[in-house]
């Protein structure tokens, strides 16, 4: 979501769902080290194995990653709403 206008904290948010806690972590180790690779660090890191919401702050772009359950519960969409769709948007990440 571009969220630019909304907040200063940051100028974009991602939201993604992964089936279980374990899957969650999966995928933000995934992105963690492949942004790594290109030089990218985190600014800040919120995620542990048990979790079931970690948070990856990039600064420009922070990334959330929830199990369903979570996501619907805090629905962060509904929260940003107005917030506009990235070009690579789909209901579920």
């Amino acid at each position: 979501m571009d969220v630019a206008d909304k907040t200063s904290i940051t100028d974009y948010m991602i939201v993604a769902s992964g089936t279980s806690n374990r899957h969650c972590k999966a995928i933000v180790d995934k992105v963690s080290e492949e942004l790594s690779k290109q030089g990218i660090s985190p600014v800040g890191k919120e995620a542990d194995g048990g979790s079931e919401w970690s948070l990856i702050d990039y600064g420009d772009v922070i990334l959330h990653v929830m199990i369903p359950e979570t996501r619907v519960f805090y629905d962060l969409e509904r929260l940003w709403s107005g917030a506009t769709p990235g070009n690579n948007s789909a209901s579920e990440a």
